[in-house]
């Protein structure tokens, strides 16, 4: 139902809410227009996503996961830490805001969280999300950064340099406002696996 091209990064991109088809095209490089027109036609008949128009002013329409469709979240999950096994995987390249929260969810390490609680936040571009962790988990969404402990500004890539490729957050060209410490407390929560031989 979902095996072709491009079908589970559509799904991917929809995980944290709803997006406008110009959204989703930007988030996905190297999708055409008509493809993803053919892909979110497919997801709709079998009833994964579904169109609405957000209420005035914006009136614009948008794309959504139904219940359903939210419940792939592990299939992502599971796919997306057995790729980073990957000796071809290489976390420098272009993602999305969406892709890098998701990785926070799939990635986190409940050892290394113990018992510490913290909100942080991000703006990358023009969106903005909160990641919140408590009771050993991290919980990633949309939403507004401000009253955030520490709050990371820049793009998804140089995020994941922090993060993943763990380089000082100057070296990547990353600004950091609040508690830098608890920025770099965060940024140890998710280490990537080891690669295969």
């Amino acid at each position: 139902m979902i095996g072709e091209r491009w079908a589970l990064l559509v799904m991917r991109e929809l995980m944290l809410g709803p997006k406008r088809f110009s959204d989703l095209k930007r988030d996905l490089p190297g999708i055409s227009a008509n493809v993803l027109t053919q892909r979110l036609e497919g997801l709709e008949a079998i009833g994964v996503v579904r169109r609405r128009r957000l209420p005035p002013p914006s009136a614009v329409q948008v794309y959504e996961l139904t219940d359903w469709g939210y419940e792939a979240e592990p299939i992502i999950q599971t796919m997306g830490r057995w790729a980073t096994r990957s000796p071809a995987h290489d976390p420098r390249l272009p993602l999305s805001a969406t892709s890098l929260m998701l990785s926070f969810r799939t990635m986190q390490d409940a050892a290394r969280i113990g018992g510490w609680r913290g909100r942080i936040g991000f703006r990358i571009g023009e969106e903005t999300f909160v990641a919140t962790v408590e009771a050993g988990r991290v919980h990633t969404e949309r939403g507004d950064p401000d009253g955030a402990e520490a709050v990371l500004s820049g793009s998804a890539e140089q995020i994941a340099g922090m993060v993943y490729g763990g380089a000082p957050a100057e070296a990547v060209g990353l600004s950091i406002e609040g508690d830098r410490a608890v920025a770099e407390r965060f940024a140890g929560f998710f280490p990537l696996p080891e690669k295969v031989a």
